[in-house]
């Protein structure tokens, strides 16, 4: 742990950097006892070394590290969303800038299309992608046929698969044939699966929103920068402070 006294930053200025609001709202949140750092209530003035102290603000860890990167990612089908492919396909990392290394947050299989985050926020990753946290993830179905209202019902209610019965799930239609599904489970091809066992199998499959995170403007295959805001808008979903 650093010393409070010691050198290093201003605290405002590394969480006005990432993402917090400005200094002078900083400075605000400080005073109110809402930012801690390595566990203990900061103070107006402290100065943090933000490599290896950790920060929080409401109890919720925040990214501060400067050499951490965020990008979100609209991968195209036929972009494998691991690191590396052993048949030679490219990968959602090759998308990216190649310095400093990341690695995609979950995975979208081969066939389907839509927002991903990339990164090397170990943290972070992990709190996006473990089962407890629960974070929502938004895609647009298109399937085979009609569903019928008890095939729909059947998504929102839990479908039974081979590794157990889905959570509840939000899903409309908007007919023939275009489902919106919320879920925030992670399993292996989920989605194609739920919509076999309803009979309607998937046609094409997009994800166009990560918790608070979309974008309708990033075409298949490009990248941005996640904003600080985005950023700490995850961070936030990721200790459940945001349920849509």
């Amino acid at each position: 742990m650093s010393d409070p006294h010691a050198g290093g930053e201003r605290l405002q200025k590394v969480l006005s950097r990432a993402g917090f609001g400005s200094r002078r709202v900083c400075d605000d949140l400080i005073a109110a006892g809402r930012v801690t750092v390595n566990g203990e209530v900061a103070v107006l003035g402290r100065r943090i070394d933000a490599e290896r102290d950790e920060v929080a603000v409401d109890g919720v860890k925040g990214s501060v590290r400067p050499d951490l990167v965020h990008y979100l990612v609209n991968k195209p089908a036929g972009v494998v969303s691991t690191n590396s492919d052993p048949q030679g396909r490219p990968t959602v990392t090759d998308l990216v800038p190649s310095e400093p290394r990341v690695f995609s947050v979950g995975r979208l299989d081969l066939e389907t299309e839509g927002l991903i985050v990339v990164t090397n926020d170990g943290d972070l990753a992990f709190r996006l992608t473990h089962p407890s946290h629960g974070v929502d993830k938004a895609y647009l179905v298109q399937v085979q046929g009609t569903p019928s209202p008890a095939a729909m019902r059947a998504l929102r209610e839990g479908v039974e698969l081979d590794d157990g019965r889905t959570s509840p799930a939000r899903a409309s239609l908007t007919p023939p044939n275009l489902i919106r599904l919320v879920i925030h489970e992670g399993r292996n091809r989920q989605i194609r699966r739920m919509c076999e066992a309803i009979g309607h199998p998937v046609v094409r499959l997009a994800r166009f929103r990560i918790g608070p995170v979309a974008d309708a403007t990033l075409a298949p295959g490009q990248w941005r920068h996640l904003l600080p805001a985005e950023v700490r808008a995850l961070e936030e979903a990721a200790a459940g402070g945001h349920r849509r």
